[in-house]
């Protein structure tokens, strides 16, 4: 996370006209009646976004594989109701705090914060009402870029602070670039994120078991029984977390390791190795069948790698298609979970007067090996 002091020319230009919508069309309505629509970005060279103004939703993401086929890598819904079911959060935008803060609570200068409790003892991903459940209002948009804000206002779901967020799109030469940036008038804590599940070998298309998984960290923050990290962190070296060379993602999921136990499979954040402040490559995931390359770059410290284990085949998705058991994954890039409990975690306190700015890139190559 970045923190830069606004300026007024900053201010000013937050200030942006709504661009006509020749790249949307509708996707629906809430129960409250208010319209949903969905953008269309794409880069010319094969890769195309859909972005829902409800939650931010990466609600299809195609790319081609090494015969030049395109095909949808990220799960969710063809129909706008989908979405109004609750989590699994597909391709929403998370905040004001993604993954989970213990007990639901916090202090910060010196006063206790209560949170929902919408994770057992625990709150994730923002409470009962995060920034996945809300529409989003349109600044901008093209072909290839769309410009998201939202102001959450003193008080919700818990947190301090009127927390004014933009987040940015951009889809440019095979590679989507999320552009986060917030300023508050109080206090607060903030940690952005997108929850996208990928299937390199198509939304849909059984397991992710067989895809290559290379994961830049030496360390990682092991878990207690409700998910909270315990506040370790931990070498990677001889552990089922070692993917610093690529492993098949299923080759130790089903471990006896007592975190993978914990997790039901991979639930945890990696200590991202990081030698300055820019996007920096986090991980890589190649589908052997398909040839699709996914990397993630990143300017955080750290990443949530999750193996779908809560998907039960109950979700029918896009085109039909049922959403089995660890038939995608996740790579959440993040602060670490519960750090407004954990001081020795890298800070996610914003101040007024400084901007929180994070990015992060999804790039799509193909390996020509079969």
């Amino acid at each position: 996370m970045t923190f830069t002091t606004l300026t007024a020319v900053s201010l000013a230009l937050m200030t942006v006209s709504c661009a006509p919508k020749s790249n949307s069309r509708p996707f629906g309505k809430t129960p409250d009646g208010d319209a949903v629509d969905l953008y269309t970005l794409t880069d010319g060279k094969g890769v195309e976004a859909t972005i829902s103004t409800y939650g931010g939703v990466i609600v299809s993401l195609t790319a081609p594989d090494r015969t030049g086929k395109a095909g949808d890598v990220v799960l969710g819904f063809d129909d706008f109701n989908g979405y109004l079911k609750p989590p699994p959060y597909f391709g929403a935008i998370i905040g004001r705090y993604g993954n989970r803060i213990g007990h639901a609570k916090f202090t910060l200068d010196g006063v206790t914060y209560q949170l929902a409790k919408n994770d057992g003892d625990n709150t994730l991903h923002g409470g009962r009402r995060g920034f996945d459940k809300l529409i989003w209002k349109v600044n901008s948009s093209s072909s290839h870029s769309i410009e998201l804000s939202y102001l959450s206002k003193d008080g919700e779901e818990g947190f301090p602070g009127n927390l004014s967020t933009t987040v940015t799109y951009t889809l440019q030469d095979h590679e989507l670039r999320i552009d986060y940036s917030a300023t508050t008038d109080k206090d607060t804590v903030i940690n952005l994120t997108n929850h996208s599940y990928f299937n390199l070998a198509g939304q849909g298309q059984g397991d992710i078991l067989g895809h290559q998984l290379t994961i830049h960290a030496d360390r990682f923050t092991p878990i207690d029984k409700t998910l909270i990290p315990t506040g370790e962190l931990r070498s990677v070296e001889g552990t089922p977390f070692d993917f610093r060379q690529p492993h098949a993602i299923g080759e130790r999921i089903n471990s006896s390791d007592e975190q993978i136990v914990l997790g039901q499979g991979y639930d945890h954040n990696f200590v991202l190795n990081r030698a300055g402040s820019g996007l920096e490559l986090a991980a890589r995931v190649m589908e052997p069948t398909t040839g699709r390359v996914l990397e993630v770059l990143t300017t955080e410290p750290g990443m949530q790698f999750y193996t779908g284990n809560s998907l039960d085949g109950s979700l029918t998705g896009k085109g039909g298609k049922t959403y089995g058991r660890r038939s995608a994954f996740c790579l959440e890039t993040q602060h670490f979970p519960d750090s407004p409990n954990k001081p020795d975690f890298p800070s996610v306190v914003l101040n007024p007067g400084n901007r929180y700015q994070t990015a992060t890139a999804y790039r799509f190559t193909t390996d020509s090996a079969k």
